[in-house]
């Protein structure tokens, strides 16, 4: 089982998203967890649109602070946006996913980044599929 965590600066938008994807794919194989750097109150609110749209509810979720314990947990680290702030530890696999942040963008841009990151989030799935699986 890999454990993933999903990173961006809010943990408001594109890591909720992703976390979410993941573990509607994943099915129980893996684990998802989301931090940002410098989470936000909320998640925003044309996020939580868009993924109800796809029957997800992202309403009771709240964005939390990225810290070194969570970072250790994960196998693997996804980045999206937080740069230098992220934080680098030995060992751990990182891969970064360059993404427009939804904050203040429309519905239908949001849309087209929520899409973007459920295709990302079925490619990393089947990257963590082993051939006994």
């Amino acid at each position: 089982m890999a454990q993933v965590l999903f990173v961006c600066k809010q943990n408001a938008g594109r890591s909720q998203m992703s976390q979410a994807f993941f573990e509607q794919v994943a099915n129980g194989r893996h684990e998802g967890r989301s931090a940002g750097t410098r989470p936000a109150e909320h998640v925003h609110p044309v996020v939580s649109d868009a993924m109800r749209e796809v029957g997800i509810d992202l309403s009771g979720n709240r964005p939390q602070k990225l810290t070194d314990e969570l970072a250790q947990w994960a196998d693997l680290i996804v980045t999206m946006g937080c740069g230098d702030e992220c934080p680098f530890i030995p060992g751990k696999r990182y891969i970064n996913w360059d993404l427009p942040d939804p904050a203040g963008k429309p519905l239908r841009e949001v849309r087209a980044i929520r899409d973007e990151i459920r295709a990302r989030v079925d490619d990393l799935d089947r990257s963590l599929r082993s051939p006994a699986q």
